[in-house]
């Protein structure tokens, strides 16, 4: 039996559309074992009665991709998922699904495949990098690329930097959120992102709090997808003037994530009160960098 503990990511980080991503000490638990004959999936918490249990099982279908690349053959699986990552909310639940059923299936088959494999399986699976490599390797990964041609850097986050997470009490599938961002943009907003990207590596590599607060902007995704998220720009403008460094939308959303230093009970209370007006409910989160990925539990 093997019990892997793997973190919630919130991708893109403004500017890094499908390539940057960041783990959080939030965490879902894949607990799973070789048994008799058939599969036996439970799930506690998140996702309760909403995960399906059979084949169709994301985590199962992340350990077959494994079980298949190293050719293991187990007569039956049960597996327990714990989940604390809210699900459809941009907090890359689906990504620490991924992950967890992958680096389970890899103990459990002799551990064949080293880390680099496992990203590549589980961007394949995915289908980008931003949350599946957070999510296996902890801290701020930027990456580039696909299949064999995967280029990506993982950054140490920097001391102090923390965030506080408001996650609204309705879904947002990401095909939806996909749906919502133009096929074509215009050069100078192209323009615009690459160099607040840049400097947003920058800033983070070299712990520069004020030029990140500068920098986490966007002009490729998020204008678009705040006309399915009521209140987005009004909660964005509160948390920033209650002294929040940046504010960004988690992934696909819906949840939005302020990047703090310091007054996150304050930024909390003025990103609920925010959405209120809309009639939008959330609750909010305060959150950590989780520096060490995805880990195997004692």
């Amino acid at each position: 039996m093997v019990k892997v503990r793997v973190p919630a990511t919130s991708a893109n980080l403004g500017p890094g559309y499908d390539t940057m991503g960041m783990a959080f000490n939030l965490y879902n638990y894949v607990t799973m074992e070789e048994s008799g004959t058939g599969l036996n999936i439970s799930v506690q918490g998140e996702g309760k009665g909403e995960i399906p249990l059979n084949e169709d099982n994301i985590v199962f279908q992340a350990a077959c991709r494994v079980f298949q690349e190293v050719n293991y053959h187990p007569k039956g699986l049960k597996i327990l998922l714990e989940n604390n990552i809210p699900v459809t909310r941009g907090l890359g639940s689906s990504a620490s699904t991924i992950v967890g059923g992958m680096m389970a299936a890899n103990i459990i088959s002799g551990e064949k495949l080293d880390k680099e494999h496992l990203l590549l399986l589980a961007i394949n699976m995915e289908g980008h990098p931003d949350n599946v490599a957070p999510a296996l390797l902890g801290g701020v990964v930027v990456a580039a690329g696909f299949n064999e041609l995967l280029n990506y850097v993982k950054i140490e986050v920097p001391d102090g930097l923390n965030a506080v997470a408001a996650i609204p009490d309705f879904p947002l599938a990401t095909k939806t959120a996909r749906e919502a961002v133009p096929k074509e943009v215009s050069l100078s907003d192209a323009v615009f992102n690459i160099g607040h990207a840049s400097l947003l590596v920058a800033a983070l590599m070299k712990s520069d709090f004020n030029l990140l607060g500068k920098v986490m902007e966007d002009k490729l995704h998020q204008k678009y997808r705040s006309l399915l998220i009521p209140g987005m720009e009004e909660v964005f403008s509160a948390a920033k003037r209650a002294g929040a460094l940046a504010v960004t939308l988690s992934g696909a959303g819906p949840t939005l994530v302020a990047f703090t230093t310091g007054k996150e009970k304050e930024i909390a209370q003025v990103m609920k009160d925010g959405f209120a007006p809309f009639n939008v409910s959330c609750r909010t989160i305060y959150l950590f960098p989780e520096r060490d990925g995805a880990v195997v539990m004692p």
